[in-house]
C-alpha cells in the first residue's frame, strides 16, 4: 500500500470576535480587546494508506468538520503539515457545489466540468440512476428539492468521479434507508477498487462497520486512535 494523506502535527485557529466591535469607532470606545484568537484543532497527527477507511468520531463541536475540511484544503492549517498524495472527492456539506437556481441535470453539466470529466451521455445516465430521480425531478431547479433529494443528488455525482480519497462527513443521515444502504455498497465497491475512505458519523455502529481504522477527537485534540472498534468503545464512554 501506498501513502494517500499524512498530517503531521496540524493545528487550526480561527480569530473571534466576542466582544462585538465591528467599527473604528466601537474599538476606540471600547476597552475590550476586538479579537482573540481560538483554537480548533491541537497537535494532529495520523496518516491514511490506500484502500483504507479512516473513521473520525467524536462530541459536537471538537473539530471533526475542521478536520475535514483541512484535509481537503479548504482551510489552511495554523501550525503543521498536510500531505495529500492523491485526488480528493470531498461530500462535506448537504447540496454542497450545487447550484440552487440550475436544474439538476444543469447542475450535473457545472459540476462535471469542474471536475474535468468528460461530460457524456453515459455519465449524466449513471448519475441520474444512481440517484433514483426521475426526469421530470431533474428538470426542476435544486431549489425545490427536498434534503433527501439533495442527498441524492450530491452523492451520485460525487461518486461519480474517480478519485482516490472520498471524504464523507455525516450528510448520509440524510437519506432513506433504502438510499443509505445503497450508498454502502458504493463505499464497500470503492474499497474493493482500492480506493480510500475518511468517513464521520455519530453512529459508532456505521463507522466500526465502514472503517478499519479511526482517531477519536475531543475538544480538538486527537485522544485516541486504532482500531474502529476500539475507538468507537473510547467513544461510547465519553458519555
Amino acid at each position: 500500500m501506498s501513502l494517500l494523506a499524512e498530517l503531521q502535527h496540524v493545528s487550526v485557529r480561527y480569530r473571534s470576535n466576542p466582544a462585538g466591535i465591528f467599527s473604528v469607532k466601537d474599538m476606540l470606545t471600547s476597552m475590550a480587546h476586538p479579537f482573540q484568537t481560538k483554537e480548533i484543532l491541537h497537535d494532529i497527527s495520523f496518516s491514511l494508506q490506500q484502500g483504507e477507511s479512516l473513521g473520525i468520531v467524536g462530541r459536537n463541536g471538537c473539530g471533526k468538520s475542521t478536520l475535514l475540511r483541512t484535509i481537503a484544503g479548504i482551510i489552511q492549517p495554523s501550525k503543521g503539515r498536510v500531505s495529500i498524495y492523491g485526488s480528493i472527492a470531498p461530500i462535506l456539506a448537504l447540496g454542497a457545489g450545487l447550484e440552487p437556481e440550475l436544474t439538476g441535470y444543469e447542475n450535473i453539466h457545472l459540476l462535471l466540468s469542474l471536475y474535468g470529466r468528460k461530460i457524456t451521455s453515459a455519465a449524466i445516465d449513471d448519475i441520474a440512476s444512481f440517484s433514483e430521480l426521475d426526469n421530470v425531478t431533474l428538470k426542476q431547479a435544486v431549489k425545490c428539492y427536498s434534503s433527501g433529494m439533495l442527498a441524492r443528488l450530491t452523492f451520485s455525482i460525487s461518486f461519480s468521479q474517480h478519485c482516490d480519497i472520498f471524504i464523507i462527513d455525516e450528510v448520509l443521515a440524510v437519506g432513506d434507508m433504502g438510499f443509505q444502504a445503497k450508498c454502502m455498497q458504493k463505499i464497500s465497491d470503492l474499497k474493493n477498487e482500492g480506493r480510500s475512505v475518511i468517513f464521520v458519523s455519530h453512529f459508532p455502529d456505521e463507522v466500526e462497520k465502514i472503517c478499519e481504522k479511526a482517531i477519536l477527537l475531543e475538544q480538538g485534540k486527537l485522544i485516541y486512535q486504532g482500531s474502529s472498534s476500539a475507538v468507537c468503545q473510547e467513544y461510547k464512554n465519553l458519555f
